[in-house]
């Protein structure tokens, strides 16, 4: 029986495979834990089954068997985990790492395909997705198949491009020092958009998204409300949003010359496919000067499945 878990900043998700079959899965609220090993208890104990291995997608940086998250104040150890769990090894991925091995499980139907590209050439792939934070991974290729690797690269400069978005970065740069991509390409990096069109005075604030926003997410009313034109702070917002999230796509797709394909996870994407497809997502991913024709060559997909890193960790942890 494996015990695989995908940790978020938001989201903690606990479920047990066997024979790569997903038999339950739990979800928690990751900021009401003091650390994993209370979630770990509390989900053994509703199952009683006995652990034979167990991983775990950590949305951080893995050194050593070990986590410090990067949006939560929990530190992730392998060897303890073992202990308390009573078998000989826990394997730690990097979150995105995860999902990248996930990608070998995924059905058809569970990816979309947001641009064709040409879906006949081969090479790395890159594998990126915004949520609470913003994680990035790549997949190298043999010759023969792709092997995931972790990066950080979520946590890399904000490069603004114009006038507008040099406005952003003094903006955000007042509040943090520095402005790292993961500022705004992000849920939290969502409502920051927001916020900056309606302090520097480019909007107005509606009443009624400020009253909403006490009830709910503010990043998924922004989300909401621009997805649906119902308000102008709102459309700006994710238009910036979108356009952002596509530049740095792009960029990570140079880097990685991703030409055997491009995805995109992350709780985000799937409710905005329309607005990916239609506005400025794809035209800021092929932006690159000289490079845009390379970069129309990538086969860019959109991963409809949340549940894969949980997949991915049961993969890896599988085939140990």
């Amino acid at each position: 029986m494996i015990l695989a878990g995908d940790i978020g900043g938001t989201n903690t998700r606990l479920a047990l495979f066997e024979k790569n079959k997903m038999l339950v899965e739990e979800k928690f609220s990751s900021q009401k834990y003091k650390s994993l090993e209370e979630i770990i208890q509390e989900f053994l104990r509703k199952q009683n089954k006995k652990i034979s291995k167990a991983g775990f997608g950590v949305a951080g940086p893995v050194q050593n068997g070990r986590c410090q998250t990067t949006n939560l104040p929990w530190l992730v150890d392998a060897v303890h985990l073992s202990r308390m769990l009573q078998i000989p090894r826990v394997d730690l991925l990097n979150d995105l790492e995860a999902k990248a091995y996930g990608l070998r499980m995924l059905k058809k139907e569970e990816r979309f395909l947001l641009h064709p590209g040409n879906l006949d050439q081969k090479g790395n792939q890159a594998l990126i997705a915004a949520g609470t934070g913003l994680g990035e991974a790549g997949l190298y290729w043999d010759g023969t198949q792709h092997h995931p690797f972790p990066c950080e690269g979520g946590h890399t400069d904000f490069a603004p491009r114009n006038a507008l978005e040099i406005e952003l970065f003094i903006y955000l740069q007042k509040q943090f020092g520095h402005v790292s991509y993961e500022r705004v390409v992000s849920g939290p990096g969502l409502h920051l958009l927001y916020r900056f069109f309606i302090e520097t005075g480019k909007e107005k604030e509606s009443l009624l998204v400020r009253e909403e926003m006490k009830q709910k997410d503010p990043p998924l009313v922004v989300s909401e409300w621009g997805k649906l034109d119902k308000d102008p702070a709102c459309v700006l917002a994710l238009d910036l949003f979108l356009s952002l999230y596509g530049a740095e796509s792009g960029n990570l797709a140079l880097k990685l010359l991703s030409l055997g394909g491009f995805y995109i996870g992350g709780g985000i994407a799937p409710h905005l496919i329309e607005k990916m497809k239609k506005g400025s997502f794809l035209p800021s991913f092929m932006n690159k000067g000289r490079f845009k024709s390379l970069l129309e060559t990538i086969p860019i997909w959109i991963i409809l499945n949340d549940d894969a890193s949980l997949l991915g960790v049961a993969y890896f942890v599988g085939q140990i």
